[in-house]
C-alpha cells in the first residue's frame, strides 16, 4: 500500500496516512452530507427539514386605545411560557404568574391609565415574541391624603391609618382589596369605610385593641391602575410610623380635671375649664384622638358657629376635632380651672401646664371625656371617632365584610 506526506502549513511536522483509508473516510462524510440534505425514497425527490413553528401569543390589551383598570393576560398559541416581562415605558415592571399549564401569564396588578406597554414572552423552547400596547389617559384622576404622615414618624396608641380620596370612591372593594398594612407583631385590625368631616369619602384602619407601644407599622396602597368608580389611582402610596409610649388621658367633666396615665401607670393630674355644660359651648365627650399639636394659633368662634365671642391667639393648641374642640392654655379662664366649666368646648389649662403637657403630648395619644354636661360624641369622621364603636360594629364598615377585614396584619 502507497503511502503520501502531508505537511501542515504552520508546522514543520510530518504527518503519513494510509492513502485508502482516507478516501474511505472522505466517501463516508460525503455520504452522510447527503443524507442531511434528501431523502431517499422510492420517487427520489428532495424534502427540507421539518421546521419550528414561530412563537405566537395574544395579549388581551392590544392596540393605542386600551381602557385601563385590567389586568394584561398573555396567551401562549403552542408550548409553555418560560417567562414573561411586561415594563411601561419608564421601565416599571408589572409583576405576574404563569398559569400551572404554561399557555398563559397574568399581571397581578392592573394596567395603568396613560402609559405605553411592551410585552416580552419567552417558551421553553427559548423562542420569544413581543407585543405593544398604549392605555388611554383618564377621564379624572383620584388622589389621597394620608395620615399619619412620613412627617409623623412616631404616634400615640390610638392613631388610626386614615385616607381621604379627593373623589369618590363607588368601587370600595376593589380599593380596600389594594390596601395592605403590615406590623412587627400581627397586630389585628380592620379599614372601615365613613364620611370625612369634609364630606369626602375616608377609609381608617385601626387596630381591634389600642397598638402596642414599640409596634413598626407599614402601609402599601398599591391603586396604580385601579378605577374607584369616580376616577383612576395612577400611583401608588406608602407610609410607614412607630408607636411611641403608651400614652392615655382622662378628662373628668365632672371633676374638672385631666389625668396623664403612662405604661399604665397614673401620672400628673391637671386642673381643666372644660365646655359650658347645654348649647353649642358643650364639650364632646367619648373617645377622642390627638390629631394635631398646632402651637400659637388663631381661634376665632365665628369660623366654629359661635358668633363672635371670641377672636384671640391661642398658644400650646393641641386638636381633638375637626369642628375645633382643642387642649390648650386659657390664662384668662384661671379663675375656673378645677372648678367650672365654662369654656367655648375646649379644654383650657394654666400657661405651665399648658407648656409641660404639650411637650409630652404625642399624635396619636387618645382622649377619654367623660361626665355630664357634654353635648354627645362627635361624629365618627369628626377627627378620630372610630374608637367610640365595638369591634364588631367598627369590622361592619369593611367593604369586604368581616371576614375579609378583621384577619391579623402581616409581619413586616
Amino acid at each position: 500500500m502507497s503511502r503520501i506526506r502531508l505537511t501542515a502549513p504552520s508546522s514543520s511536522r510530518t504527518v503519513r496516512v494510509r492513502t485508502r483509508r482516507t478516501a474511505l473516510a472522505v466517501t463516508a462524510l460525503l455520504a452522510a452530507t447527503a443524507l442531511t440534505a434528501c431523502s431517499g425514497g422510492a420517487g427520489g425527490g428532495k424534502a427540507e427539514m421539518k421546521r419550528k413553528a414561530e412563537m405566537a401569543i395574544s395579549v388581551n390589551l392590544t392596540g393605542d386605545q386600551v381602557k385601563a383598570g385590567e389586568p394584561v393576560k398573555v396567551v401562549l398559541a403552542d408550548g409553555k411560557l418560560a417567562q414573561v416581562k411586561v415594563t411601561d415605558a419608564k421601565g416599571g415592571e408589572l409583576a405576574g404568574q404563569i398559569s400551572a399549564d404554561g399557555r398563559s401569564w397574568t399581571s397581578e396588578r392592573n394596567a395603568s391609565p396613560g402609559q405605553d406597554y411592551k410585552v416580552d414572552a419567552q417558551n421553553t423552547e427559548s423562542q420569544s415574541a413581543s407585543a405593544r400596547f398604549r392605555t388611554t389617559a383618564p377621564d379624572k384622576v383620584n388622589k389621597v391624603t394620608i395620615n399619619p404622615g412620613k412627617a409623623t414618624p412616631v404616634v400615640g396608641v390610638a392613631q388610626p391609618i386614615s385616607i381621604v380620596f379627593d373623589n369618590p370612591v363607588t368601587n370600595k372593594a376593589a380599593v380596600e382589596k389594594a390596601l395592605k398594612v403590615s406590623t412587627s407583631n400581627s397586630t389585628e385590625g380592620s379599614w372601615g369605610w365613613f364620611k370625612d368631616y369634609s364630606g369626602n369619602d375616608r377609609v381608617d384602619w385601626r387596630p381591634r385593641e389600642y397598638w402596642k407601644s414599640g409596634t413598626d407599622v407599614k402601609v402599601q396602597m398599591n391603586l396604580n391602575g385601579v378605577d374607584s368608580g369616580g376616577g383612576y389611582f395612577v400611583k401608588d402610596y406608602n407610609t410607614e410610623f412607630k408607636i411611641g409610649k403608651d400614652r392615655r388621658m382622662k378628662v373628668d367633666l365632672d371633676a374638672k380635671t385631666m389625668t396623664v396615665t403612662t405604661d399604665g401607670e397614673a401620672g400628673t393630674s391637671y386642673p381643666i375649664s372644660a365646655g359650658t355644660p347645654g348649647g353649642k359651648k358643650a364639650s364632646w365627650s367619648g373617645t377622642m384622638v390627638l390629631m394635631a399639636k398646632e402651637g400659637t394659633i388663631r381661634m376665632d368662634s365665628q369660623t366654629v358657629g359661635l358668633g363672635d365671642s371670641y377672636d384671640k391667639m391661642v398658644d400650646n393648641s393641641m386638636r381633638l376635632t375637626w369642628s375645633g374642640m382643642y387642649v390648650h392654655a386659657a390664662p384668662w379662664n384661671s379663675a375656673n380651672f378645677g372648678r367650672a366649666n365654662t369654656s367655648s368646648g375646649c379644654v383650657g389649662m394654666s400657661d405651665a401646664n399648658a407648656t409641660a403637657f404639650y411637650e409630652e403630648a404625642q399624635v396619636g395619644d387618645p382622649f377619654e371625656v367623660m361626665g355630664d354636661g357634654s353635648k354627645g360624641r362627635a361624629d365618627i369622621g369628626n377627627g378620630y371617632g372610630e374608637w367610640n364603636l365595638d369591634w364588631t360594629e367598627w369590622q361592619k364598615k369593611s367593604a369586604l365584610g368581616a371576614a375579609g377585614a378583621g384577619a391579623d396584619a402581616q409581619n413586616g
